[in-house]
């Protein structure tokens, strides 16, 4: 009778796991439907904005400004983009990954590495190790972020390398594929990258008005920070899309470790009746003796 309560526990306890696992599952169904609409409906402009930062930087006048000029990387600025809770699958593992092997690479190289967490998740990794200067933390910005929240990371990212204090600065999110599939991605946004069709040898001249200097500051600082919100938007989406997977599998195995066990009740309480009756049948035999 004691295995049977102890199963019939266990069965109960696990069927509220379910529920739990089945709402969280639902929810965030519904947030990754949002996220995902508002991530693809901003796609391109992205990816014009980043062909733009491209084009700036192949021509000839904007090779002494301060945003766009190149030199020896002596100390590189990483944004780091997860999330505040854990219970998506491989969201958070992935980039952590990414960024201790970029990490790992720049320990090889003599490169100082700098972090800017967003997220508690990554900035719990990032402080467990030495030698890593973590800049700053901010939590998750939630469902619907906006610019006044990405405006302190914008200024810091801009600040660090105008002074020189960092030489390179790449972004490490989650790059939305599909429900299924959800990519960790590196991009370098500053200095921008040359385009791989354009050509080193062609000098380009053009006129900006009122100056190069006014024009590339606004224009420039406008384009990195479409490519941060554009991160940030691909980094929810991918979350929302792997915690309603990581809750469904959840959810599934809860219902097949219910039916196992339910198996198992009913095998001992078979049993335990058999047991029973087999005892009264055979007080019944002694009597009749």
């Amino acid at each position: 009778m004691a295995n049977t309560i102890a199963l019939k526990r266990r069965i109960g306890s696990i069927k509220n796991t379910k529920q739990i696992t089945k709402a969280m599952e639902l929810v965030s169904a519904s947030k990754m439907r949002r996220a995902q609409e508002r991530a693809l409906k901003s796609r391109a402009y992205q990816s014009l904005a980043y062909e733009l930062l491209e084009k700036l930087s192949n021509l000839q006048e904007v090779e002494t400004h301060p945003l766009f000029e190149k030199r020896k990387v002596n100390s590189k600025l990483y944004i780091l983009i997860t999330s505040n809770s854990t219970l998506a699958g491989a969201y958070n593992s992935n980039v952590i990954k990414m960024l201790a092997k970029a990490i790992t690479a720049d320990l090889d190289k003599n490169i100082t590495s700098n972090v800017i967490a967003i997220g508690n998740q990554g900035a719990n990794f990032v402080r467990k190790l030495k030698g890593i200067n973590l800049l700053g933390v901010y939590p998750a910005f939630g469902d619907s972020p906006t610019e006044n929240d990405i405006r302190p990371v914008l200024d810091t990212i801009l600040d660090k390398y105008r002074s020189k204090e960092v030489d390179s600065v790449e972004l490490i999110y989650t790059l939305y594929k599909s429900n299924l599939v959800q990519i960790a991605t590196e991009l370098n946004i500053l200095p921008a990258e040359k385009s791989e069709n354009a050509d080193v040898n062609k000098q380009t001249f053009t006129n900006f008005e009122p100056s190069v200097e006014v024009v590339l500051d606004n224009v420039t600082q406008r384009l990195i920070e479409v490519q941060l919100w554009q991160s940030l938007l691909e980094s929810l989406a991918s979350e929302h899309s792997m915690r309603m997977l990581a809750m469904k599998n959840a959810t599934d195995n809860a219902s097949d470790i219910i039916d196992d066990l339910t198996l198992e009740f009913n095998t001992a309480r078979q049993a335990s009746i058999t047991q029973e009756l087999a005892e009264i049948t055979g007080g019944a035999e002694a009597l009749k003796d």
